[in-house]
């Protein structure tokens, strides 16, 4: 039996697998058995940031490993602390609490907000259409889309999702009652797209006017992907809350909330927690991702990469304007809108070993390692324009 045998057999059918059997990676490649290499352009969406086996993020994992690799957090962790100290210098925000995973993040941002309101007669939260915040029920309370939410209600109560990018729609949805607004500032599951600057403007005024928490949900998008280490910098906005996941494990299972300190004072010693949140292994690799971006300055090549990764799309939609509907972009988060499914593409570029992602049924998605080079950008574009070229 094959590994696809294997998994069919043993776990749950939750997951659509790549024909693919991969043996190792190395940089922005990965080596699959049958001796073939492929260009990762989705990065374990957006999850490997230096790509793969970075010894800086491979040294800092052995030592810590050596070491232990589980206490609990009745214990002070060193390596948990270097990557609080990391993250606040580098956000802004002044505390820190370590998840598992984004979808944890989430939930521990809806109860700060709960708690929050609890003392000021705030209790909504309102979240936007198309978004994407995880699978956990909390999560899907803030999404609107039946792929993910259909058959799992009923969801939390006090939760409603209004149109992305509709400020009349947000003027009306807000109120008094308005605990918290949560959003993607560029929707990443939800086929890359950005807030507007009217909707920022207008959320930004709102967010003064009636006192409720802004979140901003930067698990996909936030460590440098978009060439600031939030996205929401892009846009005149100040949230109390983030959340961040993916990048900041440097492959392993880390999340975080960030908040100003009147907002995270609200959790009092008991009343949130996790067992293995913070783990001192993924820890340790976070805090020489971290590292690593400040120090060779790959927010600055997200930008710079991220705006040539633009302009080769934008060529390729004036060059097949029947086929690319819209590019957008933010750094080295990008998506091509097709005017059809995209999984045929996506497949077609991994038969010419580039690895791409379909998301929203249409939307190509390139969620590159931030340590690619122009010569992978002139590659993928290259590539994807003769698959283009033989579409009929």
């Amino acid at each position: 039996m094959n590994m696809h045998d294997r998994e069919a057999a043993t776990f749950f059918h939750t997951y659509k697998r790549l024909p693919l059997e991969v043996e190792r990676g190395e940089g922005v490649y990965l080596f699959t058995k049958d001796g073939r290499r492929y260009l990762d352009m989705f990065a374990g969406l957006a999850v490997n940031a230096l790509g793969y086996a970075h010894p800086r993020v491979v040294d800092a994992i052995r030592s810590q490993a050596s070491c232990y690799t589980h206490l609990s957090n009745y214990f002070l962790q060193e390596a948990q602390i270097r990557l609080a100290e990391l993250l606040t210098r580098l956000s802004g925000y002044p505390r820190v609490f370590f998840s598992n995973s984004g979808t944890e993040a989430i939930e521990g941002a809806i109860k700060i907000a709960r708690k929050w309101g609890s003392t000021r007669g705030k209790s909504e939260i309102l979240a936007m259409s198309n978004s994407f915040h995880g699978r956990t029920m909390g999560a899907l309370s803030l999404m609107d889309r039946p792929k993910y939410r259909d058959g799992f209600g009923p969801f939390l109560p006090g939760c409603r999702v209004m149109p992305f990018n509709d400020p009349a729609a947000l003027r009306k949805s807000v109120g008094p009652r308005t605990a918290a607004v949560v959003l993607e500032f560029i929707q990443g599951e939800g086929g890359i797209r950005p807030v507007s600057a009217e909707f920022a403007q207008t959320l930004s005024e709102l967010h003064r006017e009636l006192g409720f928490l802004l979140i901003a949900d930067e698990i996909q998008s936030g460590a440098g992907r978009t060439g600031k280490f939030f996205a929401f910098q892009h846009y005149p906005v100040s949230p109390e809350v983030v959340t961040l996941a993916k990048p900041i494990g440097g492959g392993l299972p880390l999340g975080a909330i960030l908040a100003t300190g009147d907002v995270a004072s609200v959790l009092e010693p008991g009343m949130h927690g996790t067992t293995f949140g913070g783990n001192p292994v993924a820890c340790a690799a976070g805090v020489a991702v971290l590292e690593e971006i400040e120090e060779k300055n790959l927010m600055g090549q997200a930008a710079s990469l991220g705006a040539k990764l633009k302009d080769g799309l934008t060529g390729l939609a004036r060059e097949f304007p029947a086929l690319i509907k819209e590019v957008r972009a933010v750094g080295l988060m990008a998506g091509a809108e097709l005017d059809r499914s995209g999984d045929g593409i996506a497949d077609a570029m991994r038969e010419k070993g580039i690895l791409i992602n379909c998301t929203d049924t249409t939307v190509l998605r390139f969620l590159p390692p931030l340590i690619i080079e122009p010569s992978h950008v002139d590659e993928t574009i290259r590539t994807l324009g003769g698959i283009l070229a033989q579409v009929k």
